[in-house]
């Protein structure tokens, strides 16, 4: 398979990332970014584009891929719900309506979060903006879209966030997480867990269309 993936310099992406460099089914691997990454591959091949809205300049770039797994995300503390949106449901969209267009015979995996709201009418700002996402996901054309949302996610190999308060959080909660996965193994799963079972959904599909947690574990095992 021929992945490409937003968001690799993040604590998700760093883990796909990796998942997808070690699986001997996975032939080539190609990150899009605003600012580089720091891994080096003879599967990868990356690149810097700073416009998240507009893809046109390297649309010749983005044709070929099998699937794409879309971790591009902000955390939405002391964000106005027009600049999160921007972030979350315009990036997105720009991202997926271009290469819809390009690769016909894609498969789509987005990286939601626990408690989105599909209604898109609910109380939490940061859960009706995620559903809006993914429902607009699941309406266009591709191959097959699936929207992953994980709640707790344990890094396995030195996978950092990007955002300062969750690397500190990591910090304080790291050494708690192995023991609160045993005691709540359909909350929290790993990032190996979390790449692994993108790429079997990207292999094989899946019955359903919406992850959680507990089916992230189990399609990863």
């Amino acid at each position: 398979m021929n992945i490409l993936i937003f968001g690799a310099t993040g604590m998700i992406g760093q883990g796909v990332l990796r998942e997808c460099l070690v699986d001997p089914d996975v032939v080539s691997v190609q990150t899009v970014g605003r600012s580089p990454i720091d891994t080096q591959n003879p599967k990868l091949r990356e690149i810097v584009h700073t416009d998240p809205l507009d893809y046109t300049a390297i649309e010749a770039n983005l044709r070929g891929f099998d699937a794409c797994f879309f971790c591009l995300g902000v955390s939405s503390a002391g964000m106005s719900e027009p600049d999160y949106e921007r972030v979350t449901y315009e990036f997105t969209m720009a991202a997926a309506q271009t290469l819809v267009r390009l690769n016909a015979a894609m498969t789509f995996v987005y990286v939601s979060g626990a408690g989105t709201d599909s209604s898109e009418a609910g109380r939490s700002m940061w859960a009706r903006v995620k559903g809006k996402t993914e429902n607009a996901l699941l309406r266009l054309p591709f191959k097959a879209a699936y929207m992953f949302r994980p709640a707790g996610i344990q890094p396995m190999h030195g996978e950092r966030s990007k955002t300062a308060a969750y690397r500190a959080a990591y910090i304080v909660t790291k050494p708690l997480l192995p023991l609160l996965r045993r005691f709540f193994p359909d909350y929290i799963v790993t990032t190996e867990e979390l790449g692994r079972a993108m790429i079997r959904v990207a292999r094989t599909g899946s019955p359903k269309k919406i992850l959680e947690s507990s089916d992230i574990r189990d399609l990863g095992r």
